[in-house]
């Protein structure tokens, strides 16, 4: 078995695979270069493109024996305006304009709007905005009919722009029939993340759980509306994880109410246990140019700082060109961070208390024994994931080596912060316990001779959820010598 090289950061990076980087050797690249895990656009693409993407990530996978994790992003109900009379018109700043039910192609004066939920839970005074917010209208009046609107900022409207309601729940449901033959087909492929977009209570996310029926497909909830935020507790309850998706979170809010916001998100699904990601214009202008700016290599620090499981790229990777560039960044960012003395005090900003579970007190005292003692990781044993997100909850100073005899499991931890995941079978004993321990320990780098290691497991082994037991090892000269002669 090869040895996978621990990243040297605990902090994970998901890159977005599109026409720029979805070949196998451009995937390795993007592996070699840091990325953890992918993310499969669904709003763009065929299934049969998305299918070959996903063929190639397995591919490398096995090549370089490494759990990576597949994140397939639905589409989401995306609200568009209808077309106009050659393609484009001009919405006169502080003129009127009127949205309405009518397909004739538009024009200066109104469009149609082909979303007969819209018309009738409109009211004076609530704001529409249209492409990402270039555009925004305030109602006068609205019916079954018409939604007639003052134009605050007026331009160029074209077809098919989108439009956003930041100030309702929109009664669309949270998968329209596209998404629902994405979904179908992402468990198909054998997705280890679903993220669904534009979610707005948690009506939505159980929707989309039952869809899914007992698939053990984990389910992420992107938060970009602000009527989720308004039922965030909730909607962290039934999903699997967070999405900081700030694009359209940035459209439907004022531009200072987006930062204090992500932090919010992050700490309260962070007190979950739950991966959460940010993402979303982290490394924007390496679209087109092989650095960063400033501004947005503070972001990606802030992210880490605040401990986010992960940071995402999206365009950077899928369509600009710089892909491997904005990866290496990415990873040289969060590494530089985490090597900050203040980091490990930043990080605990957010107050964490374990539930009043054997399994929690035990990963707490795992990270307290990390900072007390000096240890090179902590091995967790685990069967469902469940023990590496308890101790992940607590964000301990060492990295985890989590051993895993599921490959699903394996590959759905590569989001999740300080997680080493490996696929090895299960063990039946105390013995082999420790022996596997510390021989995996010395395969991955987790420390050399004389170097102390926590190993986390439950009794009787192979019960999922049974974590009750927590030994500190050593690795002697003698394993590391019989390690050396193996290789």
């Amino acid at each position: 078995m090869a040895k996978i090289d621990p990243r040297g950061r605990k902090v994970k990076i998901l890159a977005t695979l599109g026409p720029a980087s979805r070949s196998p050797e451009m995937i390795t690249k993007l592996i070699q270069a840091g990325a953890d895990a992918f993310r499969v656009n669904m709003s763009h693409g065929d299934h049969e493109t998305h299918a070959e993407t996903i063929a190639a990530i397995r591919a490398v996978e096995k090549d370089l024996s490494r759990p990576i994790g597949v994140l397939c992003d639905l589409q989401g109900p995306k609200l568009r305006v209808g077309q106009f009379a050659g393609g484009k018109a001009v919405i006169r700043h502080s003129g009127h304009f009127t949205l309405d039910r009518d397909p004739t192609p538009g024009d200066e004066n109104r469009v149609c709007l082909p979303h007969p939920e819209l018309f009738g839970i409109l009211k004076k005074g609530q704001r529409l905005l249209i492409d990402d917010g270039k555009l925004r209208l305030k109602v006068i009046e609205a019916d079954e009919n018409k939604i007639f609107c003052s134009a605050e900022v007026g331009g160029v409207i074209s077809d098919r722009k989108g439009v956003n309601v930041p100030d309702a729940v929109v009664p669309v449901p949270a998968l329209t029939d596209k998404d629902r033959r994405d979904l179908a087909f992402a468990l198909e492929q054998g997705a280890d993340w679903i993220a669904l977009s534009f979610v707005q209570r948690p009506e939505d996310v159980a929707e989309a759980r039952k869809l899914m029926g007992g698939s053990e497909t984990a389910l992420m909830a992107k938060i970009e509306k602000p009527a989720a935020v308004e039922r965030l507790e909730e909607i962290i309850e039934l999903a699997n994880g967070i999405m900081v998706a700030r694009g359209d979170l940035g459209v439907e809010l004022n531009p200072e109410e987006v930062p204090p916001l992500q932090k919010h998100i992050v700490a309260m699904t962070r007190r979950s246990g739950k991966p959460v990601v940010v993402a979303t214009q982290m490394l924007e202008s390496m679209i087109e140019s092989p650095a960063p700016t400033r501004a947005e290599v503070s972001d990606v620090a802030n992210a880490v700082y605040d401990g986010a499981d992960a940071v995402m790229l999206s365009a950077e990777t899928a369509s600009g060109a710089w892909p491997v560039e904005a990866v290496t960044i990415m990873h040289r960012i969060a590494a530089q961070v985490e090597r900050d003395p203040g980091y490990a005090e930043r990080v605990h900003f957010t107050e964490v208390r374990p539930d009043a579970t054997t399994a929690d007190a035990l990963a707490q005292a795992s990270a307290t024994i990390a900072n007390t003692v000096k240890v090179e990781g902590i091995i967790v044993f685990t069967g469902s994931g469940s023990t590496a997100r308890r101790v992940a909850r607590e964000r301990p100073s060492v990295p985890m080596l989590v051993l895993t005899p599921s490959q699903r499991i394996a590959r759905r931890l590569a989001l999740l912060w300080g997680a080493h995941p490996v696929v090895t079978k299960d063990i039946g004993s105390f013995e082999e316990m420790i022996a596997k321990g510390k021989r995996m320990a010395l395969r991955h780098g987790f420390g050399g001779a004389g170097s102390k290691l926590i190993a986390l497991a439950g009794v009787p082994f192979g019960t999922p959820g049974s974590t009750n037991l927590l030994h500190v090892v050593t690795l002697s000269g003698d394993e590391l010598k019989k390690h050396t002669s193996a290789e």
